[in-house]
């Protein structure tokens, strides 16, 4: 499984629904509320054959309530 993060932009009074529908969905690991310039950090985790970009696209972008997302790909932890 390849883990990444997602910093997710809500629209303004939309970040719990956005939080909400990221875990009926079943498809998070870990969903934080941050301060700052996003509003969410979530967490992922896909099959190494998985395609990040079409994933976040798919996935997650299409959810309603989300303005801006930022992606971070990690690597092997220490």
């Amino acid at each position: 499984m390849i883990p990444f993060f997602v910093q997710i932009k809500c629209q303004l009074g939309k970040s719990y629904d956005v939080a909400n529908a990221l875990a009926d969905a079943e498809i998070a690991s870990e969903i934080y509320s941050t301060a700052g310039d996003f509003d969410l950090l979530v967490k992922f985790y896909v099959p190494e054959a998985t395609d990040i970009g079409h994933f976040v696209n798919e996935k997650v972008q299409k959810l309603p309530g989300i303005q801006d997302t930022r992606t971070l790909i990690t690597f092997k932890a220490f």
